[in-house]
């Protein structure tokens, strides 16, 4: 079966071939979630509520045919196939920052119908965090961990830090919506005894000096 044609703006401008590979509903959502590391299909499915099925195998398979992400199946015992982000695909971490820092005045209250997940704090507080190293975050709504500073490999991921953490935040949801608004810098949240840091690394030591 030949690859389905996908449609252009047929524009010669980097903006518009840049939007013909990502401008399409879900697909920077994607690599949001694939930004923490090769995903299985479920997984993707579970953590972006409102796609269907048919629409993530679709996405999907643009990205493998844009160079931005490849399906592989893992040694076992998992043998299980995962999608994982090319360096084509991660170089879009500054796009989804950008656009990040430019949406969070619409962020506002949080409506009954919003879903939410721990991890989609990630990127807010990334773009928050001066410093390199691992960090271990603590919310109510569940734990992630960031690799500030990280070129390569996973920007952050699901659960508890792998290893030791150079540092540990302990916030409450409201202080870590503030933060992602760009409402609170993540120094005055510290100074004010909103965000709990502990750790032994440097990263730590440099939070609790603010």
């Amino acid at each position: 079966m030949s690859p389905r044609t996908r449609r252009s703006y047929d524009q010669y401008c980097s903006a518009a071939r840049a939007l013909d590979l990502v401008g399409d509903r879900w697909t920077l959502l994607i690599v949001r979630e694939l930004l923490a590391g090769p995903r299985r299909y479920t997984d993707l499915h579970a953590d972006l509520p409102g796609v269907s099925t048919d629409m993530l195998a679709s996405r999907l398979k643009d990205m493998e045919q844009g160079g931005l992400a490849t399906r592989r199946r893992l040694p076992p015992p998992g043998a299980v196939y995962v999608y994982e982000l090319t360096p084509r695909g991660r170089g879009l971490l500054p796009v989804l920052q950008a656009l990040g820092a430019w949406g969070e005045a619409e962020l506002g209250e949080r409506r009954p119908t919003d879903a939410v997940r721990a991890h989609w704090f990630a990127l807010p507080l990334l773009r928050a965090i001066d410093g390199q190293g691992l960090v271990e975050v603590r919310l109510e709504e569940g734990v992630f961990h960031l690799h500030a500073g990280s070129e390569e490999g996973p920007v952050y991921g699901d659960g508890p830090a792998p290893g030791e953490p150079d540092a540990r935040l302990v916030m409450d949801a409201s202080t870590c919506t503030a933060i992602s608004a760009g409402e609170l810098s993540l120094a005055d949240a510290v100074h004010a005894g909103r965000v709990e840091v502990s750790g032994d690394g440097a990263l730590a030591k440099e939070l609790r000096s603010l």
